[in-house]
């Protein structure tokens, strides 16, 4: 089967998985404005193998967002296998293994970044589900993570609020990881080469500060030089001028943007355009409100009402920055309907 990574020009502008975000009136949102790939949020594969409603629900798409990535997470290589051979049959592009992510519930039973204890185990679920599909599989990382780190639930401060994650033993750690009780992502890449794997999403933060910390550019070089296929960085990209300098920084094939895009999908728009020429149009607050529209009418459509309800924190997200922002959103999180968004917005 063709390997769609190896058709895209670089560089490549990815949508980024995050659970309760990428849904599909998101995705096609970010597709609108250029978004190269399109990642789902991510399913577990014990929930795809018992053939869950609602994990099925949250993985559908449509065809105008191809290519579409479904990211899975779990431990057992032969449920990697069965949940692999599902979704190729469903049609997706490709498989993403999710190694990166910091969220507790996740965590706590052994799965996400918590892997990357294990580069070994690591190895064995990548090569597991590579021997099933015959569609391209892809992996998301992080830079590092302490030997020692365990889960407890908190909330992480990010750019857009609070956000449910992880903590480890060492909260003053400043995520760059320089020690020996680290596992980093040099580290799960050499035992992951020798596989059929076509593309890597590299988190250039640390575990221990999985939102907030400074990225690590050095890992990301050092990961670029003993890896020859496809690298998005990932990790604060908030700004086509901050995409163009990772890519320049760290030699990246592209970038993974994913809370930078939070009430601005055009920012793959943006990015193209300032890659490109320089330069990028700014966004009126009058566009702004027409993608409001655009995008309750698509959540409308798929999931009704109850889509609106969820929609509520991507509206809030929209009007930041703007002078009366507090009271608009006070209002936006109330909403039930299309009619008292386009009253809201008149």
């Amino acid at each position: 089967m063709t390997n769609f990574w190896e058709q895209l020009k670089n560089p490549i502008l990815a949508l980024a998985p995050m659970a309760g975000v990428t849904d599909i009136a998101f995705r096609q949102m970010c597709k609108h404005f250029g978004a190269d790939v399109i990642y789902t949020e991510f399913a577990s594969t014990d929930a795809l193998v018992y053939k869950s409603k609602k994990t099925l629900e949250i993985i559908h798409y449509e065809n105008s967002e191809k290519p579409v990535v479904v990211q899975i997470f779990g431990n057992k290589p032969e449920m990697f296998q069965q949940a692999g051979k599902i979704l190729e049959s469903l049609g997706f592009d490709g498989i993403d293994i999710n190694f990166g992510c910091p969220a507790y519930k996740v965590v706590r039973h052994g799965g996400g970044v918590s892997l990357m204890k294990e580069p070994a185990r690591c190895a064995e679920l990548v090569h597991a589900l590579t021997e099933a599909v015959s569609i391209p599989v892809s992996i998301k990382i992080r830079a590092s993570i302490k030997k020692n780190s365990s889960a407890k639930k908190i909330k992480c401060t990010g750019d857009h609020g609070f956000i449910e994650g992880t903590l480890m033993k060492d909260p003053t750690d400043t995520g760059v990881a320089n020690d020996l009780d680290e596992i980093t992502a040099v580290d799960l890449v050499t035992h992951i080469k020798k596989y059929s794997v076509a593309a890597l999403m590299l988190h250039a933060r640390s575990f221990e500060r999985p939102f907030d910390g400074v990225p690590n550019l050095e890992i990301v070089k050092k990961v670029r030089t003993i890896w020859d296929r496809v690298l998005l960085y990932n990790g604060g990209v908030t700004t086509p001028e901050i995409a163009r300098d990772m890519i320049e920084k760290t030699n990246a094939d592209g970038v993974g943007i994913a809370r930078g895009a939070w009430g601005k999908p055009w920012l793959f728009q943006q990015t193209k355009e300032f890659l490109q020429t320089g330069t990028y149009t700014k966004f009126t607050e009058a566009k702004i409100k027409q993608t409001m529209l655009r995008h309750a009418e698509i959540v409308f459509a798929h999931k009704g009402q109850r889509g609106l309800v969820e929609l509520r924190k991507h509206l809030s997200w929209y009007v930041k920055g703007w002078n009366d922002a507090k009271q608009l959103r006070d209002k936006l999180v109330r909403i039930n309907t299309i009619e008292e968004i386009k009253k809201i917005l008149s």
